[in-house]
Formats: C-alpha cells, structure tokens, sequence
C-alpha cells in the first residue's frame, strides 16, 4: 500500500491507494492477446505510441470476455458495478485503481481473447474523421454513449465510444431538446467571463452560469463540458499543451487521456472554488499540508462518474491543517507563498488565470523525447517512481498587467526589485504534466508535490530544466 495522503489522520482506509500490479498485468494480458489477433489495432496502438507518446492501454475504456474469465478477475480485485447494461452483461471494475472495466457475456470472446475492445477518444466523430472511418456512430448527438466500430477482423471487434458524463453500456436516445440544452450549457461555459472589477464579482457570475447550466442538463453532463472548456481555455494560454493536443489530435484522439486538473486559488476564494466544484458533483479526496516551511496545502477531489479529479492549491499557514480549510473562508496573510503569489500576479485559476497545468497520463520517457524535439523542454521530474513518474515542461511566461505588480507592491507583499522583474519579464505561468501510473496507483506524492511547487515560484526567474 502507498499512502498519498499528508499524515495518517488525513488518510483514511479509501484514501490509502493500493498498487493493483496483478489486475493490471490481468487486463493486460487480456489486451495483449487482442492486439496480437487484431492488426488494425496494434497499428493504432503504434501509431499512438509513436506519435503522440501515449501508451494503448490508457486509452482503453473497457473490453468484452467470456464469464470464464470472472473468478480471475475478482481475485486480483475487480467487482461487480451496478450501472445500466444489457441483458445477460456483467460490469466488473476495479473501486480502488485506474483501470479499464470488463464486460462479461456469453459471447465474449474465446481462448483469452476479447471479443471486443473499446477505446475512449474525447469526440467520436473527431477519431472517426481523422481515421477515415465511415461510422456510422450508434447513438444520436446528445447521447450519454455513443460508439462505432473501428475495425472487425475475425470475428473480434475494435470499437470507440464517446461519453457524456456516463459510466452506463446502454444507448438511449435522448430526450427533445436535450442536445440543444447540451449545445447551450457548452456555450455558456465557453462565454463566461473571467475579468471583473473585483473577484467576488467573477465569482456570482461564475455560479450564476452554473445555475443556467444545471438548469439545462444534469450535473455529471455540466460537470463533463465545464472541464472541456476549462482544458481549453489553459491550452490557449500554454504552448506545450497546443504542440501535445495537436499531436494527439492527428489522430482524432483529444483529451482522452486527462488525468487531472491543477487550479492555483487565492485564500479568499479557496471555498468558493470547492463550492463551485460541489455543486459539479466532485467530492473531497485527500487533503494534503505540506508543512509551515512549504506554506502550501491543497484539496484533491473527484467526479467518480465522470472521471474528472482536481488538484487544488492554496497557501496555507501553521495550525489551519486542522481546520477544514476547503470550506472556512481564511484570512489575509502577511507574505505569500508560492500559489498565492500567482494568483496575485496572474488571477485565480477560476476566474482570469486559468488552470496552472493540465496534466494527462503518457509514456514517461517517449513522450520528454518526442517533444524535446517539437522545442519543447521539460523539467527535471518530481517522481521518478516505477509506479508514478511525473515532471512539467518547461514553465511558460506570461506577461502581468501593470496595476496587479503595482497592487502587491503597494501591500508590501513584493520588493520593488520583483515589481520590476515581473512587469518586465512577466512571471511563470503554466506547465503540461507529463504522468505515468502503473499499478492503476490513483495517488500523489506529496514529498515531489512540494517539491515542484517550490520550482514553479513566480520568483524564481530562471526555473531548473533539463532537456532531452
């Protein structure tokens, strides 16, 4: 077991992380044989390892076998779920570890073959279209699922399905005027404002948009197109995270391989941000405080339908891990550290900055390499552990707007020297993660977390690197 929590009374049993080696050398094997019997597949496969430096088996959302299979895969952990599913279907997945579900059913395949195996890409029709596919796509636009075959070869099917805020195997169509309301919600996201005379001002019109968008469409669905938006505004903002989307998208593959989602909060505005992802239907995870040195904690938490976890970062002092500091509105400091200096010189992430980085599961190592020669650096990493291997590229510059410098220094909370840096130089903005989980390990290093965020400080002007 690998504890990703603070301290052990911050660790409850759901939070302490197994690493699920033997389920996922289980599902491994199951996918291995697939690929080996289905060529189109294994040149997907290649394709996405070789051009995007992604690995398969994280784009897998979930595989079709035979009821034999049941007693193997509950004795490395899967269980059953109860979500929508045909007839004579059992869903078994795993409740502690990231991983691809099972289907098992009569028809499931033979001899440890999949009969069938699906791939989740962000946009169906985007993957059928780059993949010159001509469908057609089961399920209507506005779905919960929709899916299409890819390619059949013996019998044995390679599918790509697209999810709506779904974890169900049943199509429904859906009802009128739901996929206007889903065109809407997205719009209204996509509109909000960010820039406002104050904050509190951002923050009313942030939840007023959410009351249209929850009055629109369900919450796992707001939840689902809020953090589209949310990838593409930092994308616009992060020049890593274009070079990354356009490789991946070559392939029709999108965001697929998100991972989580890094918002920087001022103290003042931490709870409204947790109050806002509440209302999303994401729920509290593990908490972590980095130490009165560090001067930083931050509240994990997680969508379980949809898939979505956040990182959420905030400058906290001695004593206020004891408190629940997502929901106690906290006081003004007399110095920042490291999140509240960039919220001061950039904005929170939910309001004007914009998330400090996305972060997307990859091959480690191919992926440094790949984009070391697109021109893009990456830092030194943070974990380096067979089961979880993290850094950033390269941070990248933004420019700050003349009155929010001159609003720091006249609260004392920079030097007159830093004021001059950052309105010259602009300050270090955002970051691509690059990820690698093995053992379906959920967690987070806390040690390596502090350690990068130190890195990252606004003051720092010339951020440790190393290239490929």
């Amino acid at each position: 077991m690998v504890s990703s929590a603070a301290s052990s009374d911050l660790a409850p049993a759901g939070f302490d992380w197994p690493l699920a080696y033997d389920a996922e050398r289980q599902l491994g094997r199951y996918i291995e044989a697939f690929l080996r019997h289905h060529e189109p597949a294994r040149r997907l496969a290649d394709r996405m390892r070789d051009e995007t430096g992604t690995e398969f088996y994280e784009w897998v959302d979930h595989l079709v076998l035979a009821p034999e299979h049941a007693a193997a895969l509950r004795a490395v952990g899967l269980v059953d779920e109860a979500v929508p599913a045909s007839a004579g279907v059992t869903v078994l997945h795993h409740p502690r570890a990231m991983m691809p579900r099972v289907l098992l059913c009569a028809d499931g395949g033979r001899d440890g073959v999949p009969a069938t195996l699906a791939v989740r890409p962000e946009s169906l029709v985007d993957f059928l279209a780059h993949h010159d596919l001509p469908g057609p796509i089961e399920g209507e636009f506005g779905s919960r699922l929709r899916r299409a075959v890819v390619a059949e070869v013996s019998g044995r099917r390679l599918e790509a399905v697209e999810r709506l805020g779904w974890r169900g195997f049943t199509i429904e169509p859906p009802a009128p005027g739901f996929a206007a309301a889903v065109v809407k919600a997205r719009e209204l996201f996509r509109a909000r404002r960010r820039h406002f005379a104050s904050d509190p001002d951002g923050v009313r019109h942030a939840f007023a948009v959410l009351d249209q968008v929850l009055a629109l469409v369900p919450r796992d669905v707001a939840c689902e197109l809020f953090f589209a938006e949310e990838r593409a505004y930092w994308e616009f903002r992060n020049r890593a995270g274009r070079v990354q989307r356009r490789r991946q998208d070559r392939l029709g593959l999108g965001w697929g391989n998100h991972d989580h989602h890094t918002f920087r909060c001022s103290r003042a505005l931490f709870p409204d941000l947790i109050g806002f992802l509440s209302r999303l239907g994401l729920e509290k995870r593990e908490r972590y405080y980095a130490g009165d040195e560090a001067g930083w904690g931050a509240q994990i938490m997680e969508a379980p339908a949809v898939g979505i976890v956040v990182f959420a970062d905030v400058d906290l002092q001695a004593g206020e891990i004891d408190i629940d500091f997502a929901t106690q509105r906290l006081p003004d400091l007399p110095a920042l550290r490291t999140v509240g200096l960039w919220c001061g010189l950039h904005g929170d992430s939910f309001l004007q900055a914009g998330m400090h980085h996305l972060e997307a599961r990859f091959d480690f190592a191919r992926l440094r390499d790949q984009l070391a020669a697109e021109g893009v650096a990456t830092m030194k990493p943070f974990s380096d552990f067979a089961f979880l291997k993290q850094a950033f590229t390269e941070g990248e510059r933004w420019p700050v707007r003349p009155e929010r410098v001159a609003v720091l220094r006249e609260r004392g909370l920079i030097t007159p020297e830093q004021a001059a840096d950052f309105t010259r130089d602009g300050a270090l903005g955002s970051h691509l993660e690059n990820l690698q989980r093995k053992g379906g390990f959920k967690g987070f290093n806390q040690k390596a977390v502090s350690a990068i965020i130190a890195a990252t400080d606004p003051r720092r002007i010339h951020p440790v690197h190393v290239t490929a």
